[in-house]
């Protein structure tokens, strides 16, 4: 597994060789289009982590989990796992600390760390996904993803528990 990397890289070379490509050429181009579409999606991105933190560091994601937890315990969500169902689309990196947390806690084995697991694979950045998607090609309205791609999280998220108590 460890040669995986280099004998893909090698492969693509000689690919490139056979079919007579200039591979730095190529490669320059692409690294220029790369710094391009960087500099195209930077503002919105700068924008997103500025509000994830502005969310995180006013007390506004808190006060939702507390708001949000009697509701979702009474449809059978352990109340642990509730901050990482709201945190996952917004922040993957605060989603995979609230992971570590729960692993931690209350062990990778119990009812909360399996469900935060299967969450964890199966949900999405959908606000990060977004703007850099939809912001590497200009779309400024996004119509009906945003709805989308949350009702997505939250069946996934009910698939979890549903998942894990079914399975174990």
């Amino acid at each position: 597994m460890d040669l995986f990397m280099p004998v893909f890289i090698a492969v693509v070379i000689a690919f490139g060789f056979i079919k007579k490509v200039p591979l730095f050429d190529a490669f320059a181009d692409g690294a220029k289009e790369g710094i391009f579409t960087l500099l195209k999606i930077a503002p919105t991105l700068v924008g997103l982590i500025v509000a994830v933190n502005m969310l995180k560091a006013s007390g506004v994601t808190d006060a939702l989990c507390t708001a949000v937890q009697p509701l979702a315990e009474k449809l059978g969500f352990p109340k642990e796992i509730v901050p990482m169902v709201l945190l996952r689309p917004i922040s993957g990196g605060g989603s995979t600390a609230l992971l570590t947390g729960i692993y931690r806690d209350y062990g990778p084995d119990s009812f909360a760390g399996r469900v935060a697991s299967v969450l964890a694979g199966s949900t999405e950045t959908t606000f990060y996904a977004i703007t850099v998607y939809f912001g590497s090609v200009n779309i400024k309205k996004i119509r009906h993803t945003l709805v989308s791609a949350l009702s997505a999280d939250f069946t996934a998220a009910v698939m979890a528990v549903l998942t894990v108590r079914m399975m174990f």
